[in-house]
C-alpha cells in the first residue's frame, strides 16, 4: 500500500507539471484547462488554485451520483492544482515559438507518463473521471458520449471566458488517448486488464 500510495503521488505531481508545460507552450490546452483559465481570468486566484477549486465542486457533483471516494480521488483534489502551480512558477513566459511547441510536446508525454503511473496506482480515480463514470451509471448513455459532452460544456465554458483554444487543443484531444493507452501498461498493477481496456483519464 505505501509504495502505491508513493506511486500516486509521483505521478500526480509529474501530472501538474505536464499541464504546466502545456499552459506555457501557449498553442492551447486541455478542455478542463481552457475551463480553469478562462475563470482565473476573472477571478485572478492563480492557475493552481482554479485548479483545486474546480475539482472541489467536481467531487460535490459527486454526492447525487452516489460516487465513492478514494485515497487517489482526495489527493488528485488536492494535489494537481499546486504542482501545476510549481511547474508555473519553474517556466517562464513568452518564450519563442519553437520553445512553446517543444514545451507542448514535452507536457504532453509527461502528461500521458504521469497518467500512467497514477492511475496504475489503482488508489481511485481523479474527480473528473468519476463524474464520467457516475453519469454514465446513472443515464446508461456511452462512455465516449458522456465524455465527449462534459468536455465540449467546459471547453464552450471555458472558451467564453477567454480560456486558450487552439491547435494545442485540438492535439491534445487526438494524442492524449493512445499515448496513455502505450503507458498505462507500464505502470499499472494488473497489466494484463489495463492493456485490453480503454484508459480513464482525468486531465486534472
Amino acid at each position: 500500500m505505501k509504495r502505491r500510495v508513493i506511486q500516486l503521488i509521483i505521478g500526480l505531481f509529474l501530472y501538474g507539471i505536464g499541464i504546466a508545460l502545456i499552459v506555457r507552450g501557449a498553442i492551447g490546452v486541455a478542455p478542463w484547462d481552457v475551463l480553469t483559465q478562462g475563470i482565473d481570468g476573472h477571478l485572478h486566484l492563480g492557475f493552481g488554485v482554479i485548479t483545486t477549486i474546480i475539482s472541489g465542486i467536481v467531487l460535490l457533483l459527486w454526492i447525487p451520483l452516489k460516487q465513492r471516494l478514494g485515497i487517489g480521488t482526495v489527493l488528485n483534489a488536492v494535489l494537481v492544482g499546486p504542482a501545476a502551480d510549481v511547474g508555473l512558477w519553474l517556466v517562464p513566459e513568452d518564450l519563442a515559438l519553437w520553445l512553446r511547441v517543444l514545451l507542448f510536446a514535452a507536457g504532453l508525454l509527461l502528461l500521458a507518463i504521469a497518467s500512467g503511473i497514477y492511475i496504475g496506482a489503482g488508489l481511485g480515480p481523479g474527480p473528473r473521471d468519476g463524474l464520467m463514470t457516475g453519469l454514465h451509471a446513472r443515464t446508461g448513455w456511452p462512455i465516449w458520449a458522456v465524455r465527449t459532452g462534459i468536455e465540449g460544456l467546459v471547453l464552450a465554458t471555458g472558451w467564453v471566458l477567454g480560456g486558450n483554444v487552439g491547435v494545442g487543443t485540438v492535439l491534445f484531444a487526438l494524442l492524449v488517448g493512445p499515448l496513455c493507452q502505450w503507458t498505462l501498461p507500464l505502470f499499472a498493477r494488473n497489466r494484463d486488464r489495463l492493456s485490453t481496456t480503454a484508459p480513464a483519464l482525468d486531465p486534472a
